[in-house]
C-alpha cells in the first residue's frame, strides 16, 4: 500500500502517475484533510481517503507531499504509527533525510526527491538521493514510483538544493523566456496568440533536438548562428545585457534560498509548535479522511 500524505499538485500528480502505470485504486490511499478534498479524489481516482495517521498506518511506502513548514508538524503525528521497515519518500524542498529520519522512530529507510511540473504532463525530471539507512532496494522502489511521470536520476543529497534550482525550478525560467519572446513578437507588430505558437513550438523543437541529438547546446546553437546573420546580431545583445551571467546568479539564489528552507525548519526538531493544530484533526466523514490541496505540495 502506498499513502501519499498531501495531495496538491504533486502528490495529485503522482497519485495519477501510479494509477496510470498500471497500479490499482485499491492499493494507494490519500491522506487529505477536507471532506469535498477526499469526496473530489475518490470521484476522480477511485481511491481510499484517509486523515493522516490512519493511511501512514496502513501502508509500506509513505509519500510525504507537503510543504515544507508543514513537515515538521506531520511527521511529529504520524511518528507513533509508523511500522517499521517502511519506505519514506519525500518531495518537499529543503527537507534532508536527516531531519524527516529524527522525527521517525527507528532507522526507516528514507528517499529525498525534487520532482517539478512537468509531473502533469509525464514529463517531469525527479531526482532522488538515498538517506542514511536508504539501500539499493529502497531507490530502484522509488525508481519505479517516479518513472511513469518522467525520467528518474539518482543524485548525492548534498547536490539536491542545486538540483531543486536547476531542474526543480527550471520550467519557470523556461516559461519566463516565453513570455518575454513572446512580449518581443508583440513589439515587432505580431498578434500574441501567434507569437506564443511560434516560440511554444521553437522551445518544443529545440528540446527535442538536445533530447534526441545527444549534441551538446553549444554546438546546436552554432548550427543556427550564420557568420553575419540575425541569430549572431540577437546572441551579441543577450551578451552585452548579461543574460547568461543572469542565470548563473539566478540559479544560484534558488540553491540558496533552498538551503534556507531547510535551515528555517531545524528549530521545530524539538516538536510541534505549541497552539496549532494537528495536521490529522480534523477527520473525515464516511470517506474517513482528513483534506486538502497543496501549493506546490501538502495536505490542503
Amino acid at each position: 500500500m502506498i499513502a501519499i500524505l498531501g495531495t496538491g499538485k504533486m502528490g495529485e500528480a503522482l497519485l495519477s502517475g501510479l494509477l496510470r502505470a498500471g497500479r490499482p485504486p485499491s492499493a494507494v490511499v490519500a491522506a487529505v484533510r477536507r471532506e469535498e478534498r477526499a469526496a473530489e479524489l475518490h470521484e476522480r481516482y477511485g481511491v481510499q481517503a484517509a486523515d493522516a495517521t490512519s493511511a501512514a498506518k496502513m501502508a509500506d511506502t509513505l509519500v510525504l507531499a507537503v510543504k515544507p513548514q508543514d513537515m515538521g508538524r506531520l511527521l511529529d503525528e504520524i511518528a507513533p504509527v509508523v511500522p517499521a521497515g517502511t519506505l519514506v519518500i519525500s518531495v518537499a524542498a529543503g527537507i534532508t533525510t536527516e531531519f524527516i529520519g529524527q522525527r521517525l522512530p527507528g532507522q526507516l529507510p528514507v528517499v529525498r526527491v525534487m520532482s517539478n511540473t512537468p509531473v502533469l504532463v509525464d514529463e517531469a525530471m525527479s531526482v532522488i538521493s538515498a538517506g542514511a539507512h536508504a539501500g539499493e532496494e529502497h531507490l530502484r522502489r522509488a525508481e519505479e514510483l517516479l518513472s511513469p511521470v518522467g525520467k528518474v536520476l539518482r543524485i548525492p543529497e548534498s547536490q539536491q538544493d542545486a538540483a531543486t534550482a536547476l531542474s526543480g525550478s527550471g520550467p519557470a525560467y523556461v516559461y519566463y523566456l516565453v513570455e518575454s519572446m513572446v512580449d518581443a513578437g508583440i513589439l515587432l507588430g505580431m498578434a500574441r496568440g501567434t507569437a506564443l505558437e511560434m516560440v511554444i513550438q521553437a522551445v518544443y523543437g529545440a528540446a527535442t533536438m538536445l533530447r534526441e541529438s545527444g549534441e551538446h547546446p553549444v554546438i546546436l546553437r552554432e548550427a543556427v548562428t550564420s557568420p553575419g546573420g540575425t541569430t549572431i546580431s540577437a546572441i551579441r545583445e543577450l551578451e552585452k545585457h548579461g543574460v547568461r551571467a543572469a542565470f548563473l546568479a539566478a540559479i544560484e539564489a534558488a540553491r540558496d534560498r533552498g538551503r534556507e528552507l531547510g535551515a528555517d525548519l531545524r528549530p521545530q526538531s524539538l516538536g510541534a509548535i505549541p497552539g496549532q493544530q494537528s495536521l490529522g484533526s480534523q477527520r473525515l466523514g464516511k470517506l474517513g479522511g482528513s483534506s486538502g490541496g497543496l501549493a506546490h505540495a501538502g495536505l490542503g
